[in-house]
């Protein structure tokens, strides 16, 4: 049984840890315009701009959630372009607090930048029209790399944990993992994963966040019941040599697997305001790593992360929390419904 003064001391020291995050740091440019008339030149509706947002995306949502939950204690470890999208990148990540200051500028990429552009009317809803995306999707140089793992080494001792975010733009090359979780063991540092690439690649993380659709693809076989969810988890945690796999499963909630032979099954705390998903593995891994880094053990971190995640599904965007907004809400969740048993390890 689960005790939630436990669970909410653990939220009240999340600002008391800091984290290093590494990976595919991304600009969301929302651009919205009301329409305005048919173009002379060509049968195309034109806006007349109203506004844009610049929103943290990707990795970079994941640093804007834990600079929310840990006051700023947040450094970025990655790569922009040196453009003007770089730059704004940047900014709206200093405008959430987060610490740019080992962001490497390489003069041959592009920012990963995903303009939406909106348009409404009088008469109706604001609707999105297109998506332009702009990226280099190659792997970083060996220069680059050779930058990264070097600062990987010099600021792991002087952070609770780290996290990886990979997104398969080309900045978490194998060398990279490989420094970046060597590292987190030498200074006895937890290292979460969230990656919507190859899984295999993490040999011997501390825990990965995959989502259930990420786990089918690398297993080559569906989840469809308590039974081959079982096998999967011991799947994943032998294939890997993790200690642990958390696999995110939507509206079935989570499930937490541990060597140890443990598991730990949490339903999900909100079903019926479900708004937007965007978002949510970010806000998932985020609020785990901060736990562990807290205290809390793996159960009590997954039960945390999957409340932040419940709160940030019923907004709208790549949303966050707080902790006064978790702290808040633990009141109004059943922990009696968390299932924990033991399976067989081979």
């Amino acid at each position: 049984m689960f005790c939630k003064q436990n669970i909410k001391n653990i939220i009240q020291n999340l600002n008391k840890v800091s984290v290093l995050i590494i990976g595919d740091f991304a600009l969301d440019e929302m651009i919205y315009g009301e329409s305005h008339r048919i173009s002379r030149e060509a049968p195309v509706l034109i806006l007349k701009h109203a506004k844009t947002n610049n929103l943290p995306g990707a990795a970079s949502n994941a640093a804007n959630n834990i600079s929310k939950l840990n006051g700023g204690k947040v450094s970025v470890l990655g790569v922009i372009g040196a453009d003007y999208h770089g730059e704004i990148l940047k900014k709206t990540l200093e405008d959430s607090n987060i610490d740019v200051s080992n962001i490497i500028a390489d003069e041959t990429r592009e920012t990963t930048t995903k303009t939406r552009v909106s348009g409404s009317s009088a008469q109706s809803v604001t609707q999105q029209i297109v998506r332009i995306d702009r990226e280099t999707r190659k792997p970083v140089s060996e220069e680059v790399e050779q930058k990264i793992i070097l600062k990987i080494r010099a600021l792991t001792p002087h952070f609770s944990g780290i996290l990886i975010s990979d997104y398969g733009i080309g900045m978490v090359t194998q060398k990279i993992i490989d420094e970046a979780i060597n590292a987190a063991k030498l200074h006895k540092k937890p290292v979460v994963v969230d990656s919507q690439d190859d899984l295999f690649r993490f040999q011997g993380a501390a825990l990965i966040t995959p989502n259930q659709p990420d786990t089918e693809k690398a297993l080559g076989y569906e989840i469809k019941d308590r039974q081959t969810l079982l096998k999967a988890g011991q799947e994943l945690l032998n294939k890997i040599n993790s200690d642990k796999i958390l696999i995110t499963r939507g509206s079935d909630g989570m499930a937490l697997f541990e060597k140890e032979g443990k598991i730990t099954e949490i339903p999900a705390f909100n079903r019926t305001e479900v708004f937007d998903v965007t978002g949510a593995g970010d806000t998932v891994a985020a609020a785990v790593l901060l736990a562990l880094c807290a205290g809390a053990e793996a159960s009590e971190a997954s039960i945390i992360g999957n409340l932040a995640a419940s709160l940030v599904v019923r907004k709208f965007g790549a949303a966050f929390t707080s902790r006064e907004e978790l702290v808040q809400n633990l009141q109004e969740i059943n922990l009696e419904n968390i299932k924990k048993l033991e399976f067989n390890i081979h």
